[in-house]
């Protein structure tokens, strides 16, 4: 009697909690990885790349870089995806002790210098020493 008394109490099956995250909560569909590498070394330099159903395609590497007494990570890589209106974005990057450069053909360019700015400036450069110099009281 007492055996039937507690054995029933742990085969009965539980109520299943409820589902608190939902995966597809902003209503994305999700898409596959294709293809996925990825390498680290033991001196600090990696490499990854991957490639997904919905075209993106991203690859970077990265290895350390002495700058004087400090270390930095010297990274190249790029990226690209088909915008939605079906124009192709290809973007490559560089993140050194110079910051972060990005190119692509879909990137704004500044406009050119205007040629009095130029002619300004290269008449600055040519002649320092008409500068008057700073007055200190």
């Amino acid at each position: 009697m007492a055996y039937a008394q507690f054995s029933s109490r742990f085969t009965t099956p539980y109520p299943q909690p409820t589902q608190y995250y939902n995966p597809n909560y902003y209503g994305r569909p999700f898409y596959a990885i294709l293809r996925q590498t990825q390498d680290s070394a033991p001196d600090g330099s990696y490499s990854y790349s991957y490639d997904t159903e919905n075209g993106i395609s991203v690859a970077e590497t990265g290895q350390p870089k002495n700058i004087g007494p400090n270390q930095i990570e010297a990274v190249r890589g790029q990226y690209s995806y088909t915008a939605p209106d079906g124009t192709p974005i290809v973007v490559t990057y560089t993140a050194d002790e110079n910051g972060f450069l990005a190119s692509g053909a879909h990137l704004p360019t500044p406009p050119p210098i205007p040629i009095e700015i130029q002619r300004a400036l290269a008449y600055n450069a040519a002649h320092p020493e008409e500068e008057e110099p700073y007055r200190r009281y």
